[in-house]
């Protein structure tokens, strides 16, 4: 998108943030409505790289793409949402969109530091496009990011872990449906994910906390994650928005 500061884009770009993917959606999985779509209509647990393909695909297009790249990947995801009751409702739909942003930042933390100020606000209104591309309406987002807050921990305690957020989630966790590569990185990405989890969530699911073993997995991915050079780190946002476009042009 035009009118973004470098900071923001460098931001935005980072596939270390990734990362946090997990803990992004066991968030999620928090909210029933989530937890009943995604159990009954999501191919999370079936093929996750497809999964978080189509997500990267959406959140890249609509905060670091054209217009016409974030429209066209709004009506494939809004698409997808109206077969699920409840989707495109404002209370989930925001509560999706506050916890790309909020983890996002909080892994950004972990790996390479808090974020400047002024790139965080960016960040906080670069925001309310993923929800109000799929319809959330132009008032729900917080105004800033003292109300971003606000909102985040007062919704954090009303989270309820139910059969079918666990179900989801023991899939997720087990990988079994992964490819043999990412089954190896899973104990890794388990332990990265609970520094990500409120106390209570992570309880919730079951996931226990090894302070030492994740104190090594943090060291080591942020060496991996400074080390990376910056194009490498930008190569699955420029490839997923070339492909964008190029499936556009064959059509």
């Amino acid at each position: 998108m035009t009118g973004r500061s470098e900071g923001y884009r460098r931001f935005a770009a980072d596939s270390s943030l990734v990362l946090g993917g997990l803990a992004a959606i066991l968030l999620q999985l928090g909210d029933p409505v989530v937890a009943r779509g995604v159990a009954e209509h999501s191919s999370f647990a079936r093929d996750p790289l497809r999964r978080l393909r189509s997500t990267l695909g959406y959140v890249y297009a609509v905060q670091l793409g054209t217009p016409a790249q974030g429209a066209r990947a709004a009506r494939r995801v809004d698409a997808a949402h109206a077969r699920v009751v409840g989707a495109r409702d404002a209370a989930p739909q925001l509560w999706v969109a506050a916890t790309l942003v909020r983890v996002a930042q909080d892994a950004h933390t972990l790996l390479h530091g808090p974020l400047p100020p002024s790139v965080a606000d960016e960040v906080h209104a670069a925001g309310a496009d993923l929800g109000m591309a799929l319809q959330l309406p132009n008032d729900a987002w917080p105004v800033d990011r003292a109300a971003f807050d606000r909102y985040w921990n007062a919704t954090i305690p009303t989270l309820s872990v139910g059969d079918d957020a666990r179900g989801v989630a023991r899939e997720l966790l087990a990988a079994r449906a992964a490819p043999w590569w990412l089954r190896l990185a899973m104990p890794a990405a388990r332990e990265f994910t609970a520094l990500l989890l409120p106390p209570a969530l992570r309880a919730a699911y079951g996931i226990p906390e090894h302070p030492r073993r994740a104190g090594a997995v943090l060291a080591v991915a942020r060496v991996v994650a400074r080390l990376a050079p910056r194009r490498l780190r930008e190569l699955p946002a420029r490839r997923l928005l070339r492909e964008s476009e190029s499936v556009r042009r064959a059509r």
